[in-house]
Parts: structure tokens; sequence; C-alpha cells
């Protein structure tokens, strides 16, 4: 199972709260895998990426939520999931059904917590399955990491900064580093997404 692209949390029929993330990565990660041999369930945000090979399954959702049903449906089933959506910790507490109009000079949101996707998969993988995560920060970036490989239950997580040139949302190339639960890092260049993919692929294989 591979999650990719951004989620749109609705404010109203025409406004959300989402985030730049375009998708490339797990799309790269999903073609990598099929690649590979494996038959590949990509759960999909709203994204302009296409799959290309006929093993991949894609399934295209809209929210966090959406993520979490599709995510809890079919990880029992799977031997391993990617989790890199770019999920949103917080949605509105209600969306609006007609479009909101502009009333003053301020606006404020009542915003609630989404579920921790990849949280909740840790909790209920079993000792044969491989859960892999993505961590995207700006600061304290292997600390933040390492909390997030440990308190998700991961095998695995891939850290990018936004600090680092050509890294992150919409570019076609990223610079990673690697962390397993046993605290190894493996640093890499600055690749292209498809490369990159396959680094990650290439130490998902490794665990089996």
């Amino acid at each position: 199972l591979v999650s990719a692209g951004p989620t749109y949390e609705k404010l109203d029929p025409v406004r959300f709260i989402g985030n730049l993330s375009s998708g490339k990565m797990g799309f790269s990660i999903a073609e990598a895998l099929a690649e590979n041999g494996a038959d590949v369930i990509l759960i999909t945000g709203p994204t302009s990426q296409n799959t290309h090979h006929e093993n991949i399954e894609r399934i295209d959702i809209i929210s966090a939520n959406d993520l979490y049903n599709a995510c809890m449906s079919f990880f029992p089933s799977v031997d391993g999931a990617v989790m890199a959506a770019a999920v949103a910790d917080y949605t509105p507490g209600e969306a609006k059904k007609e479009k909101l109009k502009k009333k003053s000079d301020k606006m404020q949101l009542n915003l609630e917590r989404t579920k921790d996707v990849a949280a909740e998969l840790g909790k209920i993988k079993n000792e044969n399955q491989i859960l892999i995560g993505f961590a995207l920060e700006t600061n304290d970036e292997h600390k933040n990491a390492k909390s997030k490989l440990k308190s998700k239950n991961m095998d695995f997580i891939v850290l990018n900064s936004l600090k680092d040139k050509g890294s992150g949302f919409n570019y076609d190339t990223n610079k990673v580093s690697i962390i397993d639960k046993s605290g190894k890092i493996d640093k890499f260049k600055l690749k292209k997404k498809n490369e990159v993919a396959e680094d990650i692929v290439n130490k998902l294989i490794s665990l089996y």
C-alpha cells in the first residue's frame, strides 16, 4: 500500500485547507514497487500525477478522513505500507454547505485534529508487516524524525528538509536520509525522485 499527494479539507463548496504536495514522490515509489514485482494499492489525494504500471491499482481520495478509511480497509491484507501522503493535521469542524461570504476584516476558523493515519496503522500492524513513513521538517530534523519513527511503530522513516535546495514539495528532485528503527542513518545526495524511490524500495526489500 502506498499513500501519495495532499489532502483537501473543505471549508465550503469552493474552498479548502490543503498543502503543496504534488504526489510525485508517492507515485514514484508506487512505480518502483510495481517494477520490482509488487501489486500496489496507491491511495492518492488530488493530484495531476498519473500511474503507468499495470500492477498499480489507484484509489482517489480527498480528505484526511477518506485516507484513514481507505488505509484501514486495505492495510490488514497487505505486506506493508509506504505513507508518503502529506496529510492535514487539522480539518474544519464543519464544512459549510454554502459559500462563505466576506463579512468583516477577520474570520476565525474552528479546526479539529485529524486522525494520524500512520500512527493508527502502527498500532495494528503485525510482525510480518512493514510500515514506512515520511518526515518533512524545517528544524531539529533528525530529532523529530526519530521521534515519529518510534511513536508510530515504523520500520524506517524517510526524512527530507525544506532547508535543502531542490527538496520537498513540487520539485522533480529530493534529498533524503533514511533512518531505521535500529538507529542507522543512510544519507543520500540530491537525486531525481524516481531515483530516490529506488533507494527507498531497495531499503524496503532488504528488510524481507
